[in-house]
């Protein structure tokens, strides 16, 4: 954890390539005159953001800076390796539980309002759609292959995934991605266009899915179903037509 803190402090420092020429931060608390000024506030900024990206509301900064100062001033640490392991690693932990705790939270609550909304239809699975286009083709199964225009968007709004600004369709095959699509693209016909509502259960998890889908987020998916190929099944072998019978 804190070998993460100095690679991000010195990916920052080599990023922005700041000045030794005095530079002051107006109204941030801290007046930078040197190079060494620059330095010390990019390893303290690193340091701050991966805490709170960590889930840690605050630290006492009095006694972090304490801890540097002895250290860089060649005294001992006044805990030893295992406890201050398990003091950073336990900090985490609980505040990872309660980000977490937040986000389910919140998660639910967006699902719960959504599905009161005229117009929503809950699955059991609790997979929730509005129709806003009916079409009049087939139905896909999970064995098919769709080509479907889509954008996929958090709860807070914000887009993370479309098709229409790529400017063309997307194929695949419907076994392959998450259980929302799996089961909102069966329940729609060719030509048809949902909204799908897709809890975390459905969709990225506990997880999310890269920097764009935090853990524990509802989905919400704009879906026009263009086309279907049906997939090829081989002819059955005689002797497995006897079986079947």
């Amino acid at each position: 954890m804190k070998f993460s803190y100095v690679v991000a402090g010195v990916s920052l420092l080599l990023n922005t390539g700041l000045a030794s020429a005095q530079q002051v931060v107006g109204g941030r608390g801290a007046t930078l005159t040197s190079r060494a000024d620059s330095v010390a506030y990019a390893f303290g900024a690193s340091i701050a953001r991966d805490l709170k990206q960590a889930g840690v509301a605050e630290v006492n900064a009095v006694v972090l800076a304490a801890a540097i100062t002895d250290l860089f001033a060649g005294k001992e640490s006044i805990l030893d390796d295992g406890q201050e392991r398990e003091l950073i690693m336990g900090t985490i932990t609980e505040a990872r539980e309660r980000m977490n705790a937040q986000l389910k939270d919140a998660a639910h609550a967006f699902m719960e309002e959504n599905k009161a909304r005229q117009g929503i239809v809950t699955t059991a699975t609790g997979l929730q759609y509005e129709v806003i286009r009916e079409g009049a083709g087939d139905r896909p199964t999970t064995d098919d292959t769709v080509t479907v225009h889509y954008k996929g968007k958090l709860s807070d709004g914000k887009m993370f995934d479309s098709s229409y600004d790529r400017g063309e369709p997307a194929t695949f095959p419907l076994g392959r991605v998450i259980q929302g699509w799996q089961e909102g693209l069966q329940l729609m016909r060719s030509g048809a266009h949902y909204r799908i509502y897709v809890p975390y259960g459905l969709g990225y998890g506990e997880r999310g899915m890269g920097q764009d889908i935090p853990p524990y987020s509802p989905l919400i998916f704009d879906v026009e179903l263009i086309s279907i190929q049906k997939a090829v099944r081989e002819p059955a072998e005689p002797g497995q037509l006897e079986e079947a019978k």
